[in-house]
C-alpha cells in the first residue's frame, strides 16, 4: 500500500475512534460487561478458528527464525484461548473504575469539590508477538471506557485480525460503535509513525515490545506515552538464605517461561553465600546457559564467562548472567544501574536487609523471597493487565483498570465569584 493511502487509512482510523469515543464513555457497566461476556463467549465458539489463523503466523515464523521465546509468545491453543477468555471473565466481576470518586472536600468559601476518575479516551496500543493483547487491551480499555486502536506485529498479523473480529462482533451485537476498537490492517512501520503523530485523536499512546519498538515511539510520538520497555530483572541472594528454597525461586523466575519480561535474566549471589555451586549447578542441570563473573567460573566446567554486555542484556531466553557481589549495597547498585526498573528480588534471613532492598531497588515490583514472576495484572489481583509500565509517571508496574482512567475535578458552587 502506497503512504499516502497508510497516512489517510491511519487518520481516519483515528478521527472515528475519537468521533465515537464520547458514546464509549458513557456506556453504562452492564453494557459494557455484556460485550465482554460476548467477547469471552465469541473465543471459546470461534477457537478452532482462530487457532487455523495463528498455524499461519506459526509457519512464517518458523520461516523467519525466529526464536523459540518469540515462537512462545506466539503460539495460541485451545488452553491459552481458554485462559484469555477467563481472564476477559475476570474483568468482568472487577468493579468498574469509571465514575469512582476518589476525593471531595469543602472550601471555606462553600465550594464543593470532588476528585473523579474518567476514561482516557482514545488509546493507541502498538505491540509486538503476542496475541493474547488484542484481546486484553481491548478488554481492559473498553471496560474503563476507553476507545482503543491497536497496531500489532506483523509476525501476528493474522491471529490479530482473528481475535480483533470476535470483539468486533460483540461490539455489533450490542449495537456500540466498532470503532470502540480499531485494528489497523497493515503491517507497514509508516502505519506507527503515522499514529503517533495524532495528537488530535489519541490521547495516550502504549508502546509494548523490544528496545527498537520503544525508542522509535518515546522519541517521535507527540501523543502521550507510557512505556512497556523489556525486563531485565534480578534477583539476589543475601548471606543467608536456605538453599532449597533458592533453587525453586530461581529456576520459577528462569525456566517456566523465559520469554516474558518477568522472567529473571541476572543473578546476583553474596559473597558469603555457603551454597553458589549448588543454585549454578541446578541451572545448568535444567539446560540454562549460565554466564558467570570471574569468581564463579570454576563452580562448573559448563559456564562461560560473562562480558560487561550481559550485565545489560534481556535474553528471554535459556540464559542468565550470574555475577558474585560482596554486599546488599553492592546488588542493589548493581541492580539500579543496570536494571530496566521492571521487577527484582532479595532472598534473605535478615528482615533488616530485605526492608533496605525495597526501600532503596528502583523498580516498579521490588520483592522479598518470591519469584519475579509474579509481576503480573492477574497475580496481583487486577485482572488482565495492559502491561507493565517502567515509566514513572501516571502509571507503573502492572497497569489494571484504574490505570487507564485519569481524574478531574468537579465542583458545586452557590454563586461564588473570585
Amino acid at each position: 500500500m502506497a503512504q499516502p493511502d497508510i497516512k489517510n487509512l491511519v487518520t481516519e482510523i483515528a478521527r472515528k475512534a475519537k468521533k465515537n469515543s464520547y458514546s464509549v464513555m458513557k456506556l453504562s457497566t452492564t453494557i459494557k460487561n455484556n460485550v465482554l461476556a460476548d467477547v469471552a463467549k465469541g473465543l471459546r465458539q470461534e477457537a478452532d478458528a482462530i487457532i487455523e489463523q495463528n498455524k499461519k503466523d506459526l509457519t512464517l515464523a518458523e520461516e523467519k527464525k525466529l526464536s523459540k521465546a518469540m515462537i512462545d509468545r506466539l503460539m495460541l491453543d485451545k488452553n491459552r484461548i481458554e485462559g484469555i477468555a477467563k481472564a476477559v471473565e475476570e474483568i468482568i466481576n472487577l468493579e468498574d473504575p469509571a465514575g469512582q470518586m476518589t476525593k471531595m472536600y469543602k472550601r471555606p468559601n462553600g465550594l464543593k469539590i470532588a476528585k473523579v476518575r474518567v476514561p482516557i479516551g482514545v488509546i493507541g496500543i502498538i505491540y509486538e508477538s503476542r496475541p493474547n493483547v488484542t484481546i486484553d487491551a481491548f478488554s481492559l480499555s473498553f471496560k474503563a471506557g476507553n476507545s482503543v486502536i491497536l497496531r500489532g506485529g506483523s509476525e501476528s498479523f493474522h491471529s490479530n485480525m482473528a481475535l480483533s473480529a470476535i470483539v468486533l462482533g460483540a461490539l455489533k451485537k450490542n449495537k456500540i460503535p466498532e470503532s470502540a476498537l480499531s485494528y489497523i490492517p497493515v503491517t507497514d512501520r509508516q502505519s506507527v509513525q503515522e499514529l503517533i503523530q495524532l495528537d488530535e485523536y489519541v490521547d495516550l499512546i502504549i508502546p509494548r515490545g523490544g528496545p527498537g519498538l520503544i525508542k522509535a515511539v518515546t522519541e517521535n510520538s507527540r501523543v502521550p506515552v507510557i512505556k512497556h520497555d523489556k525486563g531485565l530483572c534480578h534477583i539476589f541472594i543475601d548471606a543467608e538464605y536456605d538453599t532449597q528454597n533458592a533453587i525453586d525461586i530461581v529456576l520459577n523466575a528462569k525456566i517456566q517461561r523465559p520469554g516474558v519480561c518477568n522472567a529473571v535474566e541476572t543473578l546476583l549471589i553474596h559473597k558469603d553465600f555457603k551454597d553458589k555451586k549448588a543454585i549454578i549447578d541446578a541451572l545448568v542441570n535444567n539446560n540454562v546457559e549460565v554466564r558467570c563473573d570471574k569468581t564463579l567460573q570454576d563452580l562448573n566446567p559448563k559456564t562461560l564467562p560473562a562480558t560487561d554486555e550481559d550485565w545489560d542484556t534481556e535474553y528471554l531466553d535459556y540464559i542468565i548472567s550470574v555475577k558474585q557481589v560482596n554486599s546488599i549495597d553492592e546488588a542493589i547498585e548493581h541492580i539500579n544501574t543496570h536494571s530496566s526498573h521492571h521487577s527484582e528480588s532479595i532472598l534473605t534471613k535478615d528482615y533488616k536487609n530485605a526492608q533496605q532492598f525495597l526501600d532503596e531497588v528502583d523498580s516498579a515490583a521490588v520483592y522479598a523471597n518470591a519469584s519475579t514472576r509474579f509481576t503480573d495484572g492477574g497475580e496481583f489481583g487486577l485482572g488482565a493487565e495492559i502491561g507493565i509500565s517502567t515509566n514513572k509517571l501516571h502509571s507503573r508496574g502492572p497497569m489494571g483498570l484504574e490505570d487507564l482512567t485519569t481524574q478531574k475535578f468537579i465542583i458545586w458552587g452557590n454563586g461564588q465569584i473570585r
